[in-house]
């Protein structure tokens, strides 16, 4: 009984403090004027490590992403004298999930991977291209290279 008594009590002080936050401000009295609210300042991108080349979350998880594929790929490549030929295949290697080769959505990101004769292409494409979210390229050398107008390649700049 005391449980549902307290349950009770909270619930009824959860709906009180509700009740206050929606309801509306008393307007001004002459000579009193409010100011606007100002929207919180968006949270600048804190590097992850000394040269992060990120701009963003989204761009940290996507070139996460793709260097957890690349060293995979490398180190599948010693055991097997060759890349693998889909990201299923990849799995279980160096850190590199079923779950990562499951889906090509990345969140912000989508993942292609393409298999050819003596290696292959990763790309990571934004779902909305802008200044924090560009899109990135690599190929079996490692070396990522990022454009934020269009679809990297591999004549765009490398990421630092």
């Amino acid at each position: 009984m005391q449980r549902y008594g307290a349950g009770i009590l909270a619930v009824g002080m959860m709906g009180a403090g509700l009740g206050m936050a929606q309801a509306p401000a008393s307007p001004p009295t002459s000579g009193q004027t409010t100011a606007p609210t100002a929207a919180p300042p968006s949270a600048a991108y804190q590097p992850k490590f000394p040269g992060d080349p990120a701009r963003s979350e989204s761009e940290a998880q996507a070139l996460g992403y793709m260097r957890v594929v690349l060293r995979a790929e490398h180190e599948y490549k010693k055991r097997h004298n060759k890349f693998a030929d889909t990201l299923e295949e990849l799995a279980g290697t160096g850190s590199f999930t079923k779950r990562m080769a499951h889906s090509t959505d990345r969140g912000d990101y989508t993942a292609s991977f393409l298999a050819h004769k003596d290696g292959f292409v990763l790309t990571m494409t934004p779902k909305q291209m802008d200044s924090e979210h560009r899109s990135f390229y690599a190929e079996d050398d490692g070396a990522i290279h990022a454009d934020d107008q269009k679809p990297a390649d591999l004549d765009s700049p490398k990421v630092k």
